[in-house]
């Protein structure tokens, strides 16, 4: 059965993929891909000078931008930053997103963290992926989704848990060919670049992930890299999709 080629990527906040897997869904648009990208929250909590509607417009408008670089779509499931919860009105807004996508691969946050934010969202779309394809769950006008999608966890940006434990991802992507474009897709969110910028008065938002991926990149002896480890449990795919789709662009670690 020929693969549907689109892939769903779903972050805790605006400017989270641009740091973490916006060079791999940049491949994967390449590569022909239908690239969907959604947000959890609007990011409202991410300014010091305006109130929360006016900032999340404009973040908004930047997830908007930054998407449209590689020719995705961008959705908003409107939670609120440090409040995302694992509850039945969240999960039927994944699920129904899921059902609304149809994807084959879904991206999302790290199941372990330094903010609470980015682990429930992570758990609510390893649920979301399972649940899509369950009749009784019903959504009005739309039908169970499957088969479950090949589920991704991003490389957490800080690379550790909240014990100090480093989180090693088995699975590497070089993402050197496609680094200014992921960077200038970061650059977009220009109301958190300024307020970094200010605060410190050096560009830290893009030098923080340059640095980030230069740091993945090294582990495969490529110029720079991005992390992931797949959802293996009970009823989600166990072939590896990413890896038949970017080839030896994706490095895998033979340690167990």
């Amino acid at each position: 059965m020929e693969t549907n080629k689109t892939a769903l990527c779903v972050i805790a906040h605006p400017d989270d993929a641009e740091f973490q897997c916006a060079g791999t869904l940049a491949l994967l648009a390449e590569r022909g891909w239908k690239i969907v990208m959604a947000t959890m929250t609007p990011g409202q909590a991410g300014s010091t000078v305006m109130g929360p509607e006016e900032i999340s417009v404009i973040r908004r408008v930047e997830a908007s931008m930054a998407a449209a670089m590689i020719g995705a779509e961008y959705h908003c499931l409107e939670c609120e930053d440090i409040f995302i919860a694992y509850d039945r009105p969240t999960l039927m807004k994944a699920i129904q997103l899921v059902r609304k996508v149809r994807p084959s691969l879904v991206i999302t946050a790290s199941p372990s963290d330094y903010i609470v934010d980015h682990e429930m969202t992570s758990k609510i779309m390893q649920t979301a992926c399972l649940a899509a394809g369950i009749p009784n769950i019903p959504i009005a006008g739309m039908e169970a989704f499957s088969p479950v999608p090949h589920l991704y966890y991003c490389e957490p940006t800080h690379g550790r848990d909240i014990f100090g434990t480093e989180i090693q991802s088995a699975m590497h992507v070089d993402i050197s060919s496609v680094m200014e474009l992921k960077v200038q897709m970061l650059k977009c969110h220009k109301s958190q670049r300024d307020w970094l910028r200010q605060i410190s008065e050096l560009d830290e938002f893009v030098v923080s992930m340059e640095d980030y991926c230069e740091k993945l990149g090294r582990k495969i002896g490529r110029s720079y890299a991005e992390g992931f480890r797949q959802h293996l449990g009970f009823s989600y795919p166990a072939d590896n999709l990413l890896a038949a789709e970017l080839g030896t662009l994706l490095h895998i670690s033979q340690e167990k």
